[in-house]
């Protein structure tokens, strides 16, 4: 008969109250077992694991949520508990309901003697490749509650950099909408209701102000032309980028944009190096490191530069001279390999590069913001100027042809 897992509660001879897990065929064997250390029960009661609900799946599941797991996962492993009293532990505490479930299943698995990396793997709408890799490498080497916590710090340091680009990113965000909305308010309600009186001004009228009238006109007449073409242009857009050239050139424009493009090469470059850092430190071979790091680094043209790295280095080439001739890899993180390989010690190198390029990212998202905001603000009284002039310069016009 299999053991179950009781939960207790319990006074010690010193009088302190003291929580904990027992295994044991029953609940009479379980008091026994926690008695005969001493303590004497106030509460002991089975763990319970919630079953797979009719709504898995369909729950929202954040990068948050997924970090927040691993954490938990990672620091029970490292208390020692075995594998199977963690994911019942992690199924009860997680406050996502589709997580739990996702690990009350996990736990089942593991409990028919599946390893752990293998049954996460089934479910890799939350646990992509490189997640389960590393797991499953960390199992490999019985380096697994070591490399959980480093996947762990991986994931929320991955939560924090986003959580940070998105606050950062509101108020220009808000600005921006307000822009938009002033324009089309502008064009679509204001200027509309003034060309009555352009005509009655009889007068030849300016060119800001026929500009703005022929920009009214075209709008108003071609809304839901204009509106089914942007929607077309998205769609097409999106099933561009879905193919791998136009992923290669996407990514390709993207790092080479003024002022955004340094920033997203070096948050690609600090990626890749934190990944390829815990995936070698839990002991994935290099070759299938380079693979996974490549492709959890977000670019196509990195992951093509990544894959070429790894073409060079399975014939023999060290890791640091084979990045020097793919591009893509800046200076500071071919030395820093170069010195990983030197003194058998990549991973700390590679975590010392990522933070590193971390802290130049953090500044770089600074510095566009404050860049973005007054852009924002003058693009917008610039138009609203502009309207303005258009509507004042035949008034003023009328205003000298009467006197």
């Amino acid at each position: 008969m299999a053991n179950i897992t009781y939960s207790y509660t319990a006074l010690e001879a010193s009088g302190k109250r003291r929580s904990g897990f027992i295994d044991a065929s029953d609940v009479e064997s379980a008091k026994k077992m926690v008695q005969a250390d001493g303590r004497y029960i106030l509460e002991i009661s089975e763990q319970k694991v919630s079953k797979p609900s009719t709504s898995y799946g369909k729950g929202k599941v954040t990068r948050a949520d997924v970090a927040l797991f691993t954490r938990r996962m990672a620091d029970l492993a490292a208390a020692g508990l075995p594998l199977d009293r963690v994911l019942r532990v992690v199924a009860e505490q997680s406050e996502n309901p589709t997580l739990s479930e996702v690990a009350a299943e996990v736990l089942k698995d593991v409990q028919s003697g599946q390893p752990i990396s293998d049954s996460l793997a089934k479910h890799p709408k939350y646990f992509p490749v490189v997640y389960t890799q590393t797991l499953k490498a960390g199992e490999a080497s019985g380096q697994f509650p070591e490399v959980a916590t480093r996947l762990a710090d991986f994931q929320e340091t991955e939560v924090a950099r986003r959580s940070q680009i998105v606050s950062a990113m509101i108020y220009p965000a808000i600005l921006a909408m307000t822009a938009v909305g002033v324009v089309i308010f502008l064009l679509l309600f204001v200027v509309p209701r003034l060309q009555g009186i352009f005509k009655d001004l009889g007068n030849a009228l300016p060119l800001p102000t026929v500009i703005l009238l022929a920009t009214t006109n075209f709008l108003t007449n071609n809304g839901l032309l204009l509106s089914a073409l942007l929607i077309g242009a998205v769609l097409l857009y999106r099933g561009w980028v879905a193919t791998e050239a136009g992923a290669l050139a996407r990514d390709a424009w993207i790092m080479r944009l003024p002022t955004v493009g340094p920033v997203v090469q070096k948050a690609t470059v600090s990626r890749f190096a934190r990944v390829l850092g815990t995936l070698v430190y839990g002991g994935v071979p290099i070759l299938e490191a380079l693979e996974l790091s490549g492709m959890a680094a977000g670019n196509k043209q990195f992951l093509r530069s990544a894959r070429q790295v790894q073409a060079e280095v399975q014939d023999g080439r060290g890791i640091a001279d084979a990045m020097r001739d793919a591009g893509n890899f800046p200076p500071v993180l071919t030395n820093m390999v170069a010195v990983g390989e030197e003194t058998g010690d990549l991973p700390k190198m590679l975590g010392r590069v990522s933070d590193s390029l971390d802290f130049e990212v953090d500044n770089g998202v600074k510095r566009l913001t404050a860049l973005v905001e007054p852009i924002i603000v003058l693009g917008m009284g610039g138009f609203v100027g502009f309207v303005v002039l258009s509507v004042l310069l035949p008034i003023f016009a009328a205003q000298d042809l009467a006197k």
